[in-house]
């Protein structure tokens, strides 16, 4: 290890779950290298994070830290990071003890700064990430992009020897992901160490130097940007053929029975404020039977709060005007009889699969809207969701664990599960988000599979310009209103 090598892994191996997640990586970080690792869903990337920021400590092999990592150790942020945070705020919320029934939490001040005053290289990353507004605010009342603009600026503000961050855009709106993209600039071109994971060829900024491009957990190819990129090999990794789809099966029964006419959700003037915060303020939206609607806007604005007034799963939808399918909100239905007409695929369900579970088994759950199997299933179901894996290209896997399976595949399983009991509507919040190029286009391809050939409507919930399925013939946009934010709806 020479003085100016700052980390050095020989033959390093790391087994999850039973599973091969690394195989003999050899690699070196040498000063003035700034390094993007690429590969597919799958391909190891997390496990090298883990085991470089010393997460994963059960590896094999050898990590050898220079001293500036040694001495200011590795930042590492990530979506899990996030969703950590969350939960633990969410165990320790006291607001039913309190007098005011509100529990905060912690600050996004509190979290960036740990203790520390606030100086000038506070106020200035402040400004670049455009977080200003969200300092006082909870980290469970933040956005995704938000909550991922707070970790970096705590990571940076603790002065790591190397910083790594994992898909940096995925999460953030259009002008979001172009100042991150400035951010990372800024970033690349200070002399501080950055490991960037990255999905895409198109995710790589100017400012890396070197790629390390891994394979189902061992290294393709390693060196200077330019050599690596230029690799056939590398090229037919990234961009591999899509999979054949079936047709899909028959219908599931439904238990319940759709009003012969009228909008599916309709919802009138409708606003959500929590205390002195307005989210929404307004909204008047019309989702007719015959529309695959497209809901988007800037990170905080509202979109997942609209989700939740029409899925029962919050409380401020009583006393509004809000009609979902056929029936006045508060009129006596229960959360049930709202549920079992959606079927839902997000981030936060995909993060709770990951248990030892069998993909037929984590389909079948979508009988049940259960994560997990508590109920008795046989044949019916078993068919059902095999067919479903078949008509998304996933039959091959049916007899596969689920935790074996890259994300992107976990992603496509997920989708069969919400549809196996042929939801009336499919909603869809960011699904696109933590996938590659490749699951990215499988995922876009599937949704218009299913609107073209079946009765469920698609609600479609993306931040990402481009990522629009084309059965999309409504578009839901939100725009600042004069307190919270209103939206615009425009039919096609």
């Amino acid at each position: 290890m020479t003085t100016d090598t700052l980390l050095q892994l020989d033959r390093v191996n790391l087994v999850y779950r039973a599973l091969p997640a690394l195989q003999d990586i050899d690699w070196t970080l040498a000063a003035g290298q700034q390094w993007a690792c690429l590969g597919p869903n799958g391909a190891g990337k997390t496990s090298l994070a883990r085991v470089v920021s010393g997460q994963a400590s059960h590896h094999s092999g050898t990590v050898r830290r220079g001293a500036a990592i040694a001495e200011g150790g590795v930042a590492y942020v990530c979506f899990e990071q996030a969703r950590a945070l969350c939960e633990r705020d969410s165990k320790l919320d006291d607001s039913e003890f309190r007098a005011d029934a509100s529990d905060p939490g912690t600050r996004v001040r509190d979290l960036i700064l740990g203790g520390r005053d606030a100086d000038e290289t506070f106020h200035h990353w402040v400004a670049r990430l455009c977080i200003g507004h969200i300092l006082e605010r909870g980290l469970r009342y933040i956005s995704t992009g938000e909550m991922r603009k707070t970790l970096l600026l705590s990571a940076i503000l603790s002065e790591p020897g190397l910083l790594i961050l994992d898909s940096p855009l995925d999460g953030l709106d259009r002008d979001s992901q172009a100042q991150m993209r400035q951010v990372l600039d800024e970033l690349l071109a200070s002399g501080l160490p950055v490991l960037l994971l990255c999905r895409g060829l198109e995710d790589i900024p100017a400012g890396i130097s070197h790629v390390l491009v891994l394979d189902a957990g061992q290294v393709l190819r390693a060196g200077p940007r330019g050599e690596v990129l230029a690799d056939d090999a590398v090229k037919g990794l990234m961009n591999p053929p899509l999979p054949a789809l079936a047709d899909l099966p028959p219908p599931a029964p439904r238990p319940y029975t759709l009003p012969g006419e009228g909008p599916l959700l309709a919802l009138r003037n409708v606003g959500v404020r929590y205390g002195e915060l307005t989210v929404m303020e307004g909204v008047d939206w019309t989702f007719d039977r015959d529309r695959h609607c497209c809901a988007s806007g800037p990170n905080g604005c509202g979109k997942s709060t609209l989700l939740s007034l029409i899925t029962g799963d919050n409380h401020k939808a009583y006393g509004q005007d809000i009609t979902l399918f056929g029936i006045r909100r508060g009129s006596g239905e229960s959360v049930w009889d709202i549920k079992q007409k959606f079927g839902l695929l997000d981030n936060r369900l995909h993060l709770d699969f990951k248990q030892r579970m069998g993909v037929m088994e984590v389909v079948v759950s979508g009988f049940f809207d259960s994560v997990g199997l508590y109920d008795d299933w046989g044949d019916t179901q078993r068919h059902g969701a095999l067919d479903w894996l078949r008509a998304l290209g996933m039959g091959d896997y049916a007899g596969a664990r689920f935790d074996a399976l890259s994300f992107g595949l976990q992603r496509m399983v997920l989708l069969a599960r919400a549809m196996v009991k042929s939801p009336a509507v499919l909603i869809l919040d960011e699904p696109t988000l933590g996938l590659d190029t490749h699951h990215r286009a499988l995922m876009l391809r599937a949704i218009d599979h299913i609107a073209a050939h079946s009765d469920t409507r698609v609600i479609f919930v993306s931040h990402s310009a481009g990522e629009v399925p084309r059965c999309i013939n409504q578009y839901l946009t939100f725009e600042p209103g004069e307190n919270g934010y209103t939206v615009r709806c425009v039919n096609t």
